[in-house]
């Protein structure tokens, strides 16, 4: 999702930077980097890329908010292991001091 938002708002202020420089105006027809328009449609590829940055930017602040909550969670689930890695090991030993303390002697 946040490779999708980067490009969604790269392709959109590459529209808003040939909006601005690119936009040609010959008597009553816009050209926008050689492309005739007319003002509703060059008005339409304005707000397309509007909506490209906006969506963009939504896309890329919910991926990264699931990265990292999906980061801590990985790093919480880690350290309960570790803790119960330890506390196995713990109880192994405990287990295997008292095994040896009952053991009959000949």
């Amino acid at each position: 999702m946040v490779i999708l938002g980067l490009v969604l708002i790269a392709l959109g202020a590459l529209a808003i930077v040939l909006g601005l420089f690119t936009v040609d105006l010959d008597g009553t027809t816009l050209k926008l980097a050689g492309i005739e328009l007319s003002p509703v449609a060059l008005f339409l590829v304005g707000v397309a890329a509007a909506v490209a940055v906006w969506w963009g930017l939504w896309l890329l602040k919910s991926g990264s908010k699931r990265s990292w909550a999906r980061r801590r969670e990985q790093k919480r689930l880690e350290e309960l292991s570790e803790k119960l890695d330890s506390v196995d090991a713990q109880r192994r030993m405990d287990v295997d001091e008292h095994e040896d303390r009952n053991r009959p002697t000949l």
